[in-house]
């Protein structure tokens, strides 16, 4: 089984897929990663592709607090690394 600590594509994907239209999410997205990458877990990983999947102002919405998550990607996984994220 690969996770995303083995396999160095993932890892390169992870981190442009974190790259934003929005200056703002894109360097709190930059700066999470930059502290914290070697040390995600697949979870973390998870969490974070379902983040990213949203448009860029949901996405600034939550990673700012606006919003709380709902929906599909209100999971305890996701809350916990959103949490890490408005901590960077």
């Amino acid at each position: 089984m690969t996770t995303h600590q083995s396999d160095p594509a993932n890892r390169a994907r992870l981190r442009w897929r974190s790259r934003r239209g929005l200056l703002e999410n894109d360097l709190i997205l930059t700066r999470f990663l930059d502290a914290n990458e070697a040390t995600l877990s697949d979870e973390d990983v998870d969490a974070l592709t379902r983040l990213l999947d949203l448009a860029d102002n949901p996405l600034m919405d939550l990673l700012l607090a606006r919003n709380e998550p709902d929906g599909e990607i209100d999971l305890p996984h996701v809350r916990a690394l959103l949490a890490r994220l408005r901590q960077t």
